[in-house]
């Protein structure tokens, strides 16, 4: 067999660093050991059965058995209009300021083709969700992640991002409610990005990726919600998290009636349009009962403090996120976030993920998924205390 040379390109896209982690788990679960798995981030309850009976509808359909339109069906995006117009108070444009995608990744990876040309730097968050480290590779583009602390509830300070970065950014990412982190976006936090954006001609592009789940009676705030967002940039949604429609690959994204015309252009050419069948179930889901968004989100609260309050019980001294299905915890005393998951896994049988695949401000940090059941996750913190690995930690 001849072995091809890829493009430079495939050759200088960074290596996927969870797929690193996924076969050092591999390695444990492939010796048939019990793991608790707390590094995941894929949602594991079912599709709310209304929509699934939508779609079973839809398919029958004989409009939806053919090529689907571009930039998705014009009742999808009346339904994303109408969805925005009742939990947001946002009017949105069907035609001109929303697009639609076989899923929001789709979005994220387009936007710095679309956007950014080779020596401009996008900014985001340090840490951050991988993807917005890597995509900007793909145009030729370089990043620069703002560091976030706790003590700002993970909230960039862009006073300190230097003036030779400034000169060259052309777009600002940003992710709230956050993975990893769990922050959640305040009023003035997103009213200061728009003044910031606005003196440096910077787009705002805002994953919204896990808009449902706020805690402690905390609703994430859209950032087109703020008076005067929706001129300077997008918010990319997905269906993945809110309705548990992970494997039906349906995103949006809503805002500056530019940059859809420029994604649009761009997913004509590299991208087919979502099957029309996924279209009219997303409809449903949007248009449809809530109570099963609310029961999702009061799951997630539940799970979170069990979790937290098993972990402080055995004197793990970890914070609460604000909302997202992440925590995001503080590793004890002497370790990496590397050298502490490599300890879980050995001694607890237990798998979250390192702080550094987010960046290196994650370094000192773990992320664990609250998609686990309540009763596996007091059996991680009892496997936890079990193992001694706390030991080091001063609390």
């Amino acid at each position: 067999m001849v072995d091809f040379i890829p493009s430079e390109l495939v050759r200088t896209i960074p290596e996927n660093y969870f797929a690193r982690i996924d076969r050092m788990i591999d390695v444990f679960e492939n010796k048939g050991i019990d793991l608790i798995h707390l590094e995941k981030g894929s949602p594991d309850q079912p599709t709310p059965d209304h929509i699934v009976r939508a779609l079973d509808r839809a398919s029958r359909l004989p409009e939806n058995q053919g090529y689907p339109p571009y930039g998705g069906k014009r009742s999808a995006k009346e339904a994303i209009a109408s969805f925005y117009l009742r939990e947001y108070g946002v009017t949105l444009d069907p035609e001109t300021e929303i697009t639609v995608f076989d899923g929001a990744t789709i979005a994220i990876a387009a936007l710095p083709h679309v956007l950014l040309n080779p020596g401009d730097i996008m900014i985001t968050t340090d840490p951050g969700y991988p993807m917005y480290f890597s995509c900007p590779s793909l145009a030729r583009a370089d990043v620069y992640g703002i560091p976030v602390r706790a003590e700002d509830s993970f909230l960039p300070d862009y006073r300190t991002i230097p003036d030779q970065i400034l000169e060259k950014a052309r777009l600002l990412m940003l992710n709230y409610p956050n993975n990893p982190t769990g922050a959640i976006a305040t009023e003035k936090f997103f009213a200061d990005t728009l003044t910031f954006a606005r003196v440096h001609n910077l787009p705002v592009v805002h994953d919204f990726a896990y808009a449902a789940f706020g805690f402690d009676g905390t609703r994430p705030r859209s950032f087109l919600q703020t008076p005067g967002a929706k001129e300077q940039g997008i918010e990319v949604y997905t269906m993945s998290k809110t309705y548990n429609m992970a494997g039906w690959r349906f995103g949006f994204a809503a805002g500056n009636a530019s940059i859809i015309r420029a994604l649009n252009r761009f997913h004509e050419m590299a991208h087919s349009d979502v099957f029309g069948a996924v279209q009219d179930a997303a409809s449903a889901a949007l248009l449809g009962p809530q109570d099963s968004v609310r029961d999702l989100c009061a799951l997630y609260e539940r799970r979170r403090n069990v979790l937290v309050e098993s972990l402080r019980a055995i004197g793990w001294n970890v914070q609460a996120p604000k909302g997202s299905f992440f925590c995001w915890f503080r590793v004890p005393d002497g370790y990496t976030s590397e050298t502490f998951v490599r300890a879980l896994l050995e001694r607890a049988h237990v798998a979250m993920a390192p702080g550094v695949g987010f960046g290196s401000h994650g370094d000192l940090f773990v992320r664990a998924g609250l998609l686990e059941p309540e009763d596996r996750l007091r059996e991680a913190a009892r496997r936890i205390q079990a193992s001694g690995v706390l030991q080091t930690m001063s609390v």
